[in-house]
């Protein structure tokens, strides 16, 4: 979930809170999208259950699946409103949902295998900063498979585009982790609910 909008306002979510899971890509209400989503999750996460934190969690939609796959999630997200919901969302599985900013996770000293993050990095300042702040609440080794970023980003709008080209984000990544894998996902309509053309896509950074 964006926190600010890249012109620098501030976005009221907590008064979005109650619709924000209308948008097919939000709430997963659908069953084709919500299993295009779990479909990709399961390729993005280890196959061991593992540590994996949320940021910018939303609703907790993605905590939900996460979840229901056998991992135990930490959600964050800016707005009360958000995380109140992805808790009930979220009832009865291993997952926690904590208000702060994503750019600086209120976690303490802990560490995870996985930081997941959707459609926020786009609209922060520093995304360098940022991300190397993503790099250092992973934990070293990480298991099998090693530790990883998984970010969903990308560029919306013709007249005035918003967002991180995916060469961007992978040049931003190069001097902090080992690999990245890029995942075009433009195409994949039931991840979105609907034809998209713009810009759409996963890295997969591991450290």
């Amino acid at each position: 979930m964006v926190n600010e909008r890249d012109d620098g306002g501030a976005v009221d979510w907590d008064a979005a809170a109650a619709s924000f899971d209308d948008e097919p890509d939000h709430g997963l209400r659908d069953p084709l999208t919500r299993g295009a989503w779990a479909a990709r999750l399961r390729t993005w996460l280890p196959e061991r259950p593992c540590d994996v934190l949320d940021l910018g969690c939303g609703t907790g939609s993605l905590s939900l699946l996460a979840a229901e796959q056998g991992h135990r999630v930490t959600g964050v997200d800016r707005s009360a409103a958000m995380t109140d919901r992805a808790r009930a969302k979220c009832a009865g599985t291993d997952a926690e949902f904590l208000v702060g900013d994503a750019a600086a996770p209120p976690v303490g000293e802990r560490r995870f295998d996985v930081v997941l993050v959707r459609h926020v990095l786009w609209a922060l300042p520093r995304p360098e900063r940022v991300l190397r702040t993503w790099r250092d609440l992973l934990r070293p080794g990480g298991g099998p498979g090693g530790s990883r970023l998984v970010l969903v980003e990308g560029v919306w709008g013709t007249l005035a585009p918003v967002g991180i080209p995916a060469g961007r984000l992978t040049t931003l990544l190069a001097p902090l982790v080992t690999g990245t894998r890029v995942e075009r996902l433009s195409a994949e309509r039931e991840l979105w609910g609907k034809t998209v053309t713009d810009e759409r896509y996963a890295v997969i950074a591991t450290l």
